[in-house]
């Protein structure tokens, strides 16, 4: 692990850091649309007042505030600086305060079995290698305690949805797939050696006038999307509002739309 005045996020992930950031303060209304799979997950670690909790891939801190609320003393790291600074921002007054760090999954600066709880809600799922995350996981989290994660689910809407934006770069799909921390067969074989499991679906609901309405949304806040929509000429702007407007369309409703995206909820115990 890097420490001092070196970058703590790994060489492999400073592309994924700023697509990430690019989102900045805008990010936490991506948050604020999946806030009921954000609370579940939470409702899940169920920390004890005073437990030590790490979020990992913390975004705006959205996940953390819920934790400290419940009265846990959390960490929170996150590869994206600009999602930090709104984080900050964003929790100043909340108690127990929350202590929000740079730093990258794969390379955690913590001591082994530091932490009573660890909890990432569709943050690690991101991480360029899957197995060293996950070792990372196991390896800050204290015999006996709980680990939870929510994780998009593969073929799902946001699978579908990643689609259609990937369809407009040239950039190739990560490899191996972030949708896989969705496949609970997958997680066994990732962290059911260090972990006991257990698995719960979850489908996410989210409210918006229109599709010109959740096309201002992502483009505000969604670092991926501005990324992408950044890199393209303006035919090619048009041309990707247009997809993802159809896209939407798919989820219009009497009063507007109603975005349902299907979502794993892991919940370990450290053996």
């Amino acid at each position: 692990m890097q420490t001092g005045s070196e970058n703590p996020v790994l060489a492999h992930n400073h592309q994924s850091a700023r697509m990430w950031s690019a989102g900045g303060a805008g990010y936490d209304q991506v948050s604020f649309a999946i806030s009921d799979a954000l609370a579940h997950a939470a409702q899940r670690l169920a920390p004890g007042r005073d437990a030590r909790v790490l979020d990992c891939a913390t975004g705006t801190g959205w996940t953390a505030r819920n934790l400290a609320r419940m009265g846990a003393q959390v960490t929170a790291i996150d590869i994206a600086g600009e999602l930090l600074d709104a984080a900050r921002t964003l929790s100043r007054g909340i108690e127990p305060a929350i202590d929000y760090r740079l730093a990258d999954v794969e390379a955690l600066p913590f001591a082994d079995g530091t932490f009573d709880g660890v909890i990432s809600t569709f943050g690690v799922m991101f991480a360029g290698d899957h197995r060293q995350a996950a070792s990372e996981l196991a390896r800050v989290c204290r015999r006996g305690g709980r680990l939870v994660l929510a994780t998009w689910r593969p073929g799902g809407a946001v699978a579908e949805f990643f689609g259609v934006i990937a369809a407009h770069t040239k950039e190739p799909p990560p490899e191996p797939s972030p949708m896989l921390w969705g496949d609970p067969d997958y997680l066994q074989g990732l962290i059911g050696s260090a972990f006991d499991l257990t698995f719960e679906s979850g489908v996410n609901h989210a409210y918006h006038a229109s599709p010109a309405a959740i096309w201002s949304w992502y483009l505000n806040g969604f670092g991926p999307m501005r990324m992408i929509h950044q890199s393209l000429d303006a035919d090619g702007q048009t041309a990707l509002r247009r997809d993802v407007d159809a896209y939407h369309e798919h989820y219009r409703v009497p009063a507007g739309l109603c975005v349902t995206r299907d979502y794993l909820v892991t919940i370990g115990t450290r053996r």
